[in-house]
């Protein structure tokens, strides 16, 4: 059976006049009743009754009109859908962040893809360290992830989306709380450090630049989750160097931000692998660059009234 068949016979069947039907369809009468005879001889039966005032469906006929209109809704269902697949609007995307991200970038990106990717999925894995999102994305057990370099795969591809300044928190009482200016990282050499596991890139980034003033971290507590660290400052169990843009997480009041000179910025990159396929990492990589540019999000369709 044809496509066309079938919107040719649920048209009459409709209609119940094949001069309306043909018009419906934008086609002329005799290819239309044409269609109408090829279809019943396929079937082998009779589905129109037709006089010259009307046409009237016999039993076969009411229910090919039943499940012609359920499978003609499905066909559509199935086109939009293959159609919201290819173009990456829809399907499931596993996304995995680093600690800071998921508490500051994650939820503006979960609420924009809701508004402007309803027919995405997304899985979301939080608060995990630069190595693992390298081994979860190598694994295809993520599709994107938003980290912070170096990676060392190549068969990864990186795209920065942001860079941060990294920054000082101390514990609210502490001296360093109510200074002024930049700290330098030569006066915090007899500190304890509350810090991020060894394997962080934040890690490696902070301990880099302490060895090339002359000193090595004296490392107190460690805390994988920012918020973690933060609060461990709060307690008062040492100082940390965070990303900027983390205040929200602290302790109210508990703890104090102060702005680090000696230290390079920390880019936030999207990875995804470099032989990946499916149309959903694009889309979600647009979603990522406009939401950190600032632009508004776009407006769902509105439906026709």
């Amino acid at each position: 059976m044809e496509i066309r068949h079938l919107r040719s016979f649920v048209a009459v069947a409709e209609e119940r006049h094949f001069g309306r039907a043909a018009e419906r369809l934008h086609i002329a009468q005799p290819p239309l009743s044409q269609q109408i005879k090829q279809l019943e001889a396929e079937l082998g039966v009779r589905l129109l009754d037709r006089t010259t005032r009307r046409v009237d469906l016999t039993e076969a006929g009411r229910l090919m009109l039943e499940r012609t209109r359920s499978l003609l809704a499905d066909l559509a269902s199935l086109e939009h859908d293959v159609r919201e697949v290819g173009r990456g609007a829809a399907g499931v995307l596993r996304v995995g962040f680093v600690g800071s991200a998921t508490h500051r970038l994650m939820p503006a990106l979960v609420q924009r893809a809701r508004a402007e990717l309803p027919g995405v999925r997304l899985q979301i894995t939080g608060t995990m360290l630069t190595p693992q999102l390298e081994e979860a994305l190598l694994e295809n057990r993520l599709d994107v992830a938003l980290l912070r370099p170096p990676v060392r795969a190549s068969e990864l591809s990186l795209e920065t989306v942001e860079e941060h300044r990294l920054i000082l928190a101390v514990p609210a009482d502490h001296p360093l709380a109510r200074g002024a200016g930049s700290v330098r990282l030569t006066e915090l050499q007899d500190m304890d450090f509350v810090s991020f596991p060894q394997e962080s890139a934040l890690t490696a980034i902070v301990q880099e630049s302490a060895r090339r003033v002359g000193f090595r971290l004296r490392v107190v507590q460690r805390a994988g989750e920012t918020s973690t660290v933060l609060a461990f400052v709060a307690a008062g169990m040492g100082i940390a160097v965070v990303p900027d843009g983390v205040h929200g997480l602290a302790v109210d009041g508990a703890v104090a931000f102060r702005d680090l000179a000696d230290m390079p910025d920390v880019q936030l990159s999207a990875a995804w692998r470099a032989d990946a396929r499916s149309p959903l990492v694009p889309a979600f990589l647009d979603l990522v660059r406009r939401t950190v540019s600032g632009e508004a999000p776009a407006r769902p369709p509105q439906e026709d009234q």
